[in-house]
Order: structure tokens, then C-alpha cells, then sequence
């Protein structure tokens, strides 16, 4: 069992920048492969970037390329995203989630388990 705890969220001018954390409990935290999503009112969840299990590996998706920069730190049981140059259209819920699969990570559906979320508000 792993339960996640979002924090970071908030509300920021264009361009600006935030730090998002998700705290784990748990001790087999470093086992899991970590995701963070977004959800935007009247859309599916969608795929923001994923991280491996030790950290070495980290993929995103083409909309946060080059702005968004997910790590990990298995000492304090912690992912971090930090998104950077914000637009209006980053506005939405994020969230933290984790799974022991392996393979076709970008699918939430893929997930054991997630945070509650933390809002993020980008404003023109």
C-alpha cells in the first residue's frame, strides 16, 4: 500500500513557476514507477510525465517538454514536478500517482494508486 499526499498547487501569473510535491508513506516507495497527471474541468485525466523507479528514467509529454521536470528522491519518499514558464492552459488538478507495471505507464488507468490532487491556476 502506498498512499500520496500532493502539496505545491496554487495560483500564478503567466511564466511563472511552481514546485509541486507528492509525499509517500510506505516502504517499498522506491519500488513504484511515479506519474503525474492533470485534470482540467470537462477533460479526461491526462499524462504529464512519469519517472522510474530509481529516478534514471523520465519521460513527458510534448505539451510540458522543456518546462516540466519530474524527480525523485527515494531517501524522503517524495516526487517532485517543477513546471516552470506556466501558461493558462497548464490550469488544472494535478496529481501524483504510482504503479508496479511496467509498461504503457502514460495510461492512468495503469495506476495503483494516487494522491487527492492539488490545484494549479495559471492566469493570462
Amino acid at each position: 500500500q502506498v498512499q500520496l499526499v500532493e502539496s505545491g498547487g496554487g495560483l500564478v501569473q503567466a511564466g511563472g513557476s511552481l514546485r509541486l510535491s507528492c509525499a509517500a508513506s510506505g516502504r517499498t516507495f522506491s519500488r513504484y514507477r511515479l506519474g503525474w497527471f492533470r485534470q482540467s474541468p470537462g477533460k479526461e485525466r491526462e499524462f504529464v510525465a512519469r519517472i522510474s523507479s530509481t529516478g534514471g528514467i523520465t519521460n513527458y509529454a510534448d505539451s510540458v517538454k522543456g518546462r516540466f521536470t519530474i524527480s525523485r528522491d527515494n531517501a524522503k519518499n517524495t516526487v517532485y514536478l517543477q513546471i516552470n514558464s506556466l501558461k493558462p492552459e497548464d490550469t488544472a488538478v494535478y496529481y501524483c500517482a504510482a504503479t508496479s507495471e511496467v509498461v504503457d505507464t502514460t495510461n492512468p488507468g495503469r495506476y495503483n494508486y494516487w494522491g487527492q490532487g492539488t490545484q494549479v491556476t495559471v492566469s493570462s
